[in-house]
């Protein structure tokens, strides 16, 4: 498979990364809105090129990764490069996934192309897990928990909001909150009591740090629903002290068999990554495998990771999966 990038952040980076541990694929362009000339990536021999350039590769790129946030790129890019190419994306703001979908499936099928959204572990595998959840133990309640760790789309939030130079956002579980689901108690749980969130700010100088505070703490969709404390700290510090990215969480199913509801049972699939953007881009990598499968069944459209089939995400053969992993 043909790979390309649009976007050469953290996501882009993780992206090439995993490419060259997928022998099955090969990075051929990466697509940016700076000067192509400023970006550096690690692949020798692979152009870098101006994002307007991209419409020029659609017959040489079999999946194009899109590496954008989804606060104001993805809504925008996915559509328009759904109608050039089989493409792949991160979009994660929940609440906004079904106008996302019904946006990207109308240009995919209207170019007779695959596009997969809403793809990495939260959306993502998170999602398989509360499907699978749901499905085996109907008599429960889901609990989903992150962090401790660092938000690539709430930091993105941020740093989108005037007057910000840099960001960094921390989703915390409330520890109480973990321990009464993982004790069976099924506790009846508002998104304020499950986490919190915390955001070390760089400001532009001359910005107006109280307006700012404001702007983030009311955010639709990021962090109206929180208990948010915002840190307001120079660049060095930043610098020092939030340079990783790690991250991860926790999906919780509690549930009741029996009779009489006698017996309980606890599902749990949690992740502990030491880079969010790498391990979110391994979860890319998988499903742009799958992307090509569909388009070579010409099943086309819009999809996400409810719709594959686990096998599709295998470089091996069926027969293989069977034998070594069933």
């Amino acid at each position: 498979m043909n790979i390309g990038i649009v976007g050469y952040g953290n996501l882009g980076r993780g992206v090439e990364y995993a490419v060259r541990k997928n022998p099955d694929m090969e990075l051929v362009a990466v697509f940016t809105r700076r000067n192509p000339a400023d970006v550096k990536i690690q692949t020798e021999n692979v152009p870098v090129l101006k994002i307007d350039d991209a419409k020029n590769w659609q017959n040489k790129i079999d999946v194009m990764i899109l590496c954008g946030g989804s606060a104001t790129d993805l809504p925008k890019q996915t559509p328009f490069f759904a109608q050039m190419f089989n493409v792949i994306d991160s979009f994660d703001t929940h609440a906004k996934i079904p106008e996302h979908f019904a946006a990207v499936d109308s240009a995919a099928k209207n170019s007779n192309h695959v596009a997969i959204i809403s793809v990495g572990w939260d959306p993502g595998l998170f999602s398989l897990a509360r499907v699978y959840g749901n499905a085996i133990l109907p008599d429960g309640k889901d609990y989903t928990f992150w962090g401790k760790g660092v938000s690539q789309g709430h930091s993105d939030a941020v740093r989108r909001i005037a007057g910000v130079k840099n960001a960094k956002q921390y989703t915390i579980p409330i520890d109480s909150a973990l321990e009464a689901v993982r004790s069976g108690k099924n506790p009846e749980l508002t998104t304020r009591q499950k986490h919190l969130r915390e955001c070390f700010v760089v400001l532009e100088e001359g910005a107006d740090a109280q307006k700012i505070e404001h702007e983030i703490k009311t955010m639709p969709n990021y962090f109206i629903d929180y208990d948010t404390t915002v840190h307001f700290i120079g660049e060095e510090e930043f610098n020092k002290n939030h340079s990783g990215l790690a991250h991860g969480g926790f999906v919780i199913r509690s549930g009741n068999t029996g009779a009489n509801n006698q017996n309980n049972h606890i599902m749990e699939f949690n992740l502990k990554l030491d880079s969010n953007p790498e391990f979110t881009t391994s979860v890319l990598i998988a499903y742009a495998r799958a992307a090509f499968k569909f388009a070579q069944e010409k099943n086309f459209g819009c999809k996400t990771v409810l719709d594959i089939p686990p096998a599709y995400l295998a470089p091996v053969d069926a027969a293989e999966l069977r034998a070594k992993l069933l």
